[in-house]
Parts: C-alpha cells; structure tokens; sequence
C-alpha cells in the first residue's frame, strides 16, 4: 500500500504555502490534521526550495523546524525531516524525527552521509543538480529518464560506499527540480525504471508547476501562454498523478492535500480489491 506523506512547510516563501504555518502551535496542529486526513507520515520542511529560493543559516532553519518536530513527535506522529543539512537532520532525529528527506539526495553536506550511516532510519535521496536559484537552468537532458535512474543509481553506490546501509535508501526522482514540464510528464510515464532500481520510491509532484497547465478538454493541446492555475487549484491533478505512482509502485507520495490523494488511492484499492 502506498503511503501518504503530508507536507508541512514552516517557511514564509515556499511556493504554494508559505507563511500558512510559520507560528509552532499552528504547524504543530495542521500536522495533526494531516494525519486525521490520513497522512502516514508528516514531512516538516524550514527552507524553501521553490525555483530561485536563497538558502538560510541553520541556526534559522532549526529555529523553525525544531519545536514543530518536537511536537508532532509527542503527539505519536511519524515525523520526516525534509532538511539539507547534517546538523539540522541530527537534531531533528533527536526530537523524535523518523524520517531523513534530502532532496539533495547527500550532495548539499558532506556529512550527512556520515550521519546517516549510523542513523538507522529511512532516508530520502531525490535527484538533484544544484540548489535552487540555478536548477531551472540545468533542465538540460538528452533523456530525461535514463539520466534521472543512472544519476540516482551513482547515488545509491556512493552512498553504501559511504557506509548508508542500503535498506535505509528512499529514491525521488526529483519532480520540478532542474526539470521542465516534459521532463516531468515523461517521469511520470517511466516511473517503473525508478522502481526497478530496487529501492522505495517517493513521488512528489504535489502542486507543481507542470500540473498548472492542463489541456481545457481531452484531447486538447496545452496552452502553453495560459496563465497556470494557482497552487492551490492543483490538488486533482496532484491526486491523479499520485494515483499513477501508485499504480507504478511507489512507496510513498508527498502531498499537501492529504484528503484527495487520500481518496484517489482508496478507490484504486477498491477495484484492486474487487479484481480479487
């Protein structure tokens, strides 16, 4: 069964939600609504990683994420950290965190393959190709799908050279970050060759670019002058395309809208069900 990881960002410039949950309390109390909605997992992110996104200390980014981590934790929930940095994953995992998500996938650090050597916890490694305020200018690929599993499979090797247990590893193929609209589509239609590479997979294209412009009937060619819908107007298509992972074989999807997504999967499982 896939999970359902919800994404809680405690920052004020993330591109759909930012500012919503910058006060503790709040975060904390969204984070547990995920999970009334049906969130697995609650990913508490500090440091925006929109398209041109500058970075922050991590004295500010563990200002932010550390008593929302902390919280949730003591409420029970299984908490990720969705963190670059080695120190902030370390005292994360000290608050009670349960999950590591790089989407630097151990390149932004290098110590946090050290750490989670001896972590003994999941960790999320996504394809990445630098940080934010260049990875729109390195959307360049002669296949999208086959650079995006052989640079993940490097990772993997690195990674277990360095002494990350390979049980521990998560793959993410990285959806929007140094990728154009094509590029996503055409993960999304190959997400088998991520899966094939033996490793949970997490999806997230929640609310992301690519979902903001839709043909306007089927059939129909994308406008691609169209003013893209806002974020918040892309949780079907966000549930549809987590329903396709899904049926890919991923382990996990990140969502802002847990509810849709939620119910998406339920149906699927439905007529999974049904077929037996």
């Amino acid at each position: 069964m896939t999970r359902i990881v919800g994404v809680l960002n405690v920052t004020p410039d993330s591109f759909s939600d930012g500012g919503e949950w910058v006060q503790p309390q709040r975060a904390v109390e969204h984070g547990l609504g995920l999970v009334e909605q049906g969130a697995d997992i609650v990913d508490v992110g500090g440091e925006s990683t929109r398209p041109g996104a500058s970075r922050i200390s991590a004295r500010e980014e563990a200002r932010r994420v550390l008593p929302v981590v902390r919280g949730l934790a003591a409420q029970g929930v299984r908490v990720s950290v969705d963190t670059m940095k080695a120190d902030i994953a370390r005292e994360c995992l000290e608050a009670g965190a349960a999950v590591v998500n790089d989407v630097s996938g151990g390149l932004a650090d290098p110590g946090m393959p050290a750490l989670m050597a001896t972590a003994g916890v999941p960790y999320v490694v996504m394809h990445w190709r630098g940080h934010s305020d260049t990875m729109d200018e390195r959307a360049t690929y002669d296949d999208v799908v086959a650079e995006v599993v052989g640079a993940l499979r490097a990772r993997v090797a690195a990674l277990v050279a360095d002494g990350v247990p390979a049980a521990q590893l998560v793959l993410d193929p990285g959806f929007g970050f140094a990728k154009d609209a094509g590029h996503n589509w055409r993960l999304l239609a190959h997400l088998d060759a991520v899966t094939a590479l033996g490793h949970p997979v997490l999806v997230g294209t929640s609310r992301k670019r690519f979902l903001g412009r839709l043909p306007a009937r089927p059939g129909a060619a994308v406008d691609e002058a169209a003013e893209p819908r806002p974020p918040a107007d892309r949780d079907l298509a966000t549930a549809a395309t987590s329903l396709l992972a899904a049926q890919a074989g991923a382990w996990a999807v990140r969502v802002h809208d847990v509810a849709a997504t939620r119910d998406a999967l339920a149906v699927w499982e439905m007529v999974q069900r049904a077929r037996t």
